[in-house]
């Protein structure tokens, strides 16, 4: 079986990313090869309003798709996941007769956790293309990482469907389950695959049939396909992934959690000087992306440092949300700039929103602050204090 090619694009050209899927082998290519965007020129108001009609369309839509994309952020949670996922994808370079160790990104949403494990997934794709090239010594395409996504009330069946939909199997349509699994271990093993990620894993129900089925089915892949299985999901832990046996003494989820290493990503906190160092660089880094022609040194990291983080919580998602819908109000108004004023009117996630009244009173009672204290405020606090 050779998976069919993918089309290739001419020398230079980028991919239409805005419609691709990754549950299609040739969306994770054309994530993976696409070169790197390039950030549209800050041009001034004058320098916009001399635009043509036509050359102002391009530029206002080349910047509204470049703040729709700003990330990934090397934040250090996420530098912090990869170098986990480095450390566990190399060792599990064992000979095809040994099980490979799984592992679990589990956080709560919006923390960025999919962004992180994708942005890993395509570094992991891009070097393997490097070392191996694009195909393998029996002449198939080689596909580094495989992912599927789940939906509620998957079973087996369907997760294999799923599988060999991601490779474009032409006998994804008609067979059984097991038919199904043999012919996604024949993808797996003709395609050279090395990462099998697996989205919302949340969405399972592990106490259910289908639940159990596709539970049990993980251990025969890690038994049988020489991948290293990557679950993300939100409380993976609380819905029984790590589990040693469910509420009637089944021991089946015993190997699935010994093989389980879990992974985490925090919100960004600020409860000491380093944390709100960190917080400040992000707020230094977003600022140069920018496209907006009325933005100035310090406009994020110093005038709306507290704002951000009362708005977001310290979530990436929801700051990077809160930061790209800014930037097309602000382009569209013709602000050109954000502040407190212009970001109140943008809207934000619900989850957001209920934290923020708390944070803000700590703010207003100067209980919290993102500002780094400098050495001399530092050295007056601990006189005060003494």
């Amino acid at each position: 079986m050779t998976p069919p090619r993918t089309t290739e694009l001419p020398e230079g050209a980028r991919p239409k990313l805005d419609n691709l899927t990754l549950s299609r082998k040739e969306g994770l290519h054309a994530l993976a090869e696409a070169p790197r965007r390039l950030q549209p020129e800050t041009l001034t108001l004058k320098q916009i309003a001399a635009l043509g009609e036509v050359a102002r369309l391009e530029y206002e839509h080349g910047r509204s798709v470049w703040h729709a994309n700003l990330g990934p952020l090397r934040t250090p949670q996420l530098e912090a996941l990869h170098e986990d996922l480095w450390d566990i994808v190399a060792s599990n370079q064992q000979d095809g007769d040994k099980a490979k160790g799984a592992v679990a990104v589990d956080a709560f949403p919006g923390l960025g956790k999919t962004t992180a494990v994708l942005d890993f997934a395509l570094k992991y794709h891009q070097r393997e293309i490097a070392r191996a090239g694009s195909f393998t010594d029996s002449g198939h395409e080689r596909w580094p990482v495989c992912r599927v996504g789940l939906t509620s009330n998957i079973g087996m069946k369907d997760f294999n469907r799923a599988l060999l939909e991601f490779y474009a199997h032409p006998g994804r349509k008609t067979g059984t389950a097991t038919l199904f699994a043999q012919r996604a271990l024949d993808c797996v093993l003709e395609c050279e695959t090395k990462l099998l990620i697996i989205d919302d894993l949340h969405f399972l129900k592990w106490q259910d049939k289908n639940g159990k089925e596709v539970s049990n089915h993980f251990k025969y892949i890690a038994n049988e396909f020489p991948v290293t299985l990557i679950f993300i999901g939100v409380e993976l832990g609380n819905r029984g992934l790590y589990s040693e046996s469910d509420s009637r003494g089944d021991i089946t989820l015993a190997q699935t959690a010994r093989r389980t290493t879990p992974l985490t990503m925090d919100a960004y906190a600020v409860g000491n000087n380093k944390q709100r160092h960190q917080w400040r660089k992000l707020m230094l880094g977003l600022e140069q992306r920018l496209v907006l022609a009325r933005k100035y040194p310090g406009m994020l990291a110093d005038d709306l440092s507290d704002y951000l983080y009362i708005r977001t919580t310290g979530h990436i998602g929801s700051l990077m949300t809160l930061i790209n819908r800014g930037c097309q109000r602000a382009a569209r108004t013709g602000t050109e700039l954000l502040d407190q004023e212009l970001l109140n009117q943008v809207k934000l996630d619900a989850g957001a929103e209920r934290a923020r009244k708390a944070l803000e009173k700590k703010f207003a009672r100067k209980r919290m602050t993102t500002k780094p204290l400098s050495r001399v405020a530092r050295t007056v606090s601990a006189k005060t204090v003494a």
